[in-house]
């Protein structure tokens, strides 16, 4: 499992046991729409299994998430060559 997750919250926590609130509060998700990345790793999913109702998920390679491959060569400096940024 390598990788990171995209959590999204889509339904609202109000409502529900405590407990799921504490792994809503613990993903760091606190408002509906709110998405973060979190590690691929069976902790995150077993807290993700336990607010499924609650949240979207989608897996994120490494490449993906970092704009580099796993080697670590990235796309490039993102400058245009002349030394200013965004010109």
């Amino acid at each position: 499992m390598s990788g990171q997750l995209k959590i999204t919250l889509r339904r609202s926590g109000i409502g529900c046991m405590p407990r799921q609130r504490e792994v809503l509060r613990g993903l760091g998700l606190r408002r509906i729409g709110a998405s973060v990345l979190r590690p691929d790793s069976p902790a995150i999913r077993g807290m993700v299994t336990k607010v499924s109702h609650l949240v979207e998920v989608e897996a994120i390679r490494e490449r993906e998430a970092t704009g580099r491959d796993p080697a670590g060569r990235g796309r490039g400096s993102g400058r245009d060559g002349d030394g200013a940024p965004g010109d």
